[in-house]
């Protein structure tokens, strides 16, 4: 393949994806309102199956069940289910996708609060030594100082940093008699800043659990349609095995099988065991 076709073929995977993005966006959006009216009590657990391999066992379900249409239909089942299976797909995988998203995010700014706040309180009781050794024959700045320190919160802290710039900015004489690096009064502001939009992101625990709900009631949601399907599905096919294996998913019936195999080595390892004991 030339450099050319390479591009060429490039674009159209990106295109591709492009258009799925927007696909499972419109679906997630056009879907919400029946997701999220799903109540908690109503919720499946999850399957011992990444819903990434649910997705698209249930996207695998919609096109092998179509030849069985008239059976199905026959049997009772509403075949308006089995045309909203690709629509209830795409909007768990968007649900599944924003959920992801923002438990790396909460993830990544525990990490940076940790680091961050560290650094925080280090300055902080630095800024107040030096704070307290330089105001000290002052009894008014003095009283200041430690009504600042008395404060250990970390909200309280991350104000303390910005009240202990404005103080030390607004007299600084003393400070620069102790040769005090006056800069650290510009960088406690800044820190108090980044600190405060890091403390209100974590904080955000409702927002967080708001699209975990949703990705539970999204999958919630596909699950009713592939359950009708495949229960109507399994019972039309009990005898014909290679029909009826569509209808359950292949992912858990792996799983199922290598533990059954493994039982077995397990048994026999034990039997022999005992004969040459």
């Amino acid at each position: 393949m030339s450099s050319k076709e390479e591009n060429i073929s490039s674009n159209k995977e990106m295109v591709n994806n492009n258009e799925n993005t927007a696909s499972n966006i419109a679906d997630y959006e056009k879907k919400l309102p029946e997701i999220t009216a799903i109540k908690k009590e109503d919720i499946f657990d999850l399957l011992s199956i990444p819903i990434e391999i649910y997705i698209q066992e249930a996207e695998d379900l919609y096109k092998w069940c179509q030849i069985d249409k008239d059976q199905l239909i026959k049997k009772g089942l509403d075949w308006k289910i089995v045309d909203d299976i690709p629509m209830r797909a795409g909007a768990l995988r968007e649900a599944e996708s924003r959920w992801l998203i923002q438990r790396f995010n909460k993830k990544e700014t525990g990490i940076l609060w940790k680091k961050r706040s560290v650094e925080a309180f280090k300055l902080r009781n630095d800024i107040i030594h030096e704070f307290r050794f330089a105001y000290r024959k002052n009894e008014y700045l003095l009283g200041r100082v430690n009504a600042i320190a008395g404060n250990q919160t970390y909200a309280g802290a991350i104000q303390n940093l910005n009240d202990l710039s404005v103080l030390g900015k607004n007299y600084p004489d003393e400070l620069k008699f102790l040769k005090f690096d006056l800069t650290l009064l510009d960088t406690a502001a800044q820190l108090a800043k980044e600190l405060g939009s890091l403390l209100a992101t974590i904080r955000s625990e409702s927002d967080y659990s708001s699209i975990k709900l949703i990705r539970d009631q999204a999958f919630t949601y596909l699950k009713i349609a592939v359950d009708e399907v495949c229960e109507i599905g399994q019972y039309i096919f009990w005898k014909n095995s290679e029909r009826k294996k569509g209808y359950s998913s292949d992912y858990l019936r792996r799983i199922r099988n290598k533990r059954q195999r493994n039982s077995a080595i397990t048994e026999n390892t034990n039997d022999n065991t005992e004969k040459k004991d």
